[in-house]
């Protein structure tokens, strides 16, 4: 994803972001067939065909692509809200509420970042802000 956010309007072939990247070609395919069913990349089919990315890498959330390839995060199997797990502790667990913040806090900060916070370097984002502040040089 980054690799595509960084050649912005031009279509890569897997073959070129196997060997600028280092990731095997087979291993590409099954990353790129997930964030196409996603929408995050779309492809183009043919001679000069590869991939490009759906949307604008500032429209991109961090938190969209890990979930398109890994599916729903969860730190505990308690606070995966996609699939039911029942916990035989449920009504006496003491840290659920404990988990389920940090989750939520994970989830969130992952939200807040975008692919076009990764790939501007004078960009830095601190935990616990709303707002990213940019770097200063010296």
């Amino acid at each position: 994803m980054v690799c595509l956010a960084k050649n912005k309007k031009i279509i890569l072939p897997l073959k070129e972001i196997s060997k600028k990247e280092g990731i095997s070609f087979d291993y590409l395919e099954k990353i790129f067939s997930k964030l196409e069913k996603s929408g995050l990349v779309k492809a183009k089919k043919g001679v000069q065909g590869g991939y490009f990315l759906g949307r604008k890498p500032s429209k991109i959330k961090l938190g969209e692509i890990i979930r398109a390839l890994e599916g729903e995060m969860a730190l505990v199997k308690c606070t995966n809200t996609q699939k039911r797990y029942f916990c035989p502790r449920d009504k006496k667990c003491l840290t659920k509420t404990f988990w389920k913040k940090i989750q939520n806090s994970l989830n969130k900060a992952l939200d807040s970042l975008t692919l076009a916070d990764l790939i501007n370097p004078a960009v830095e984002f601190r935990p616990g802000f709303s707002k990213r502040k940019t770097k200063l040089t010296k």
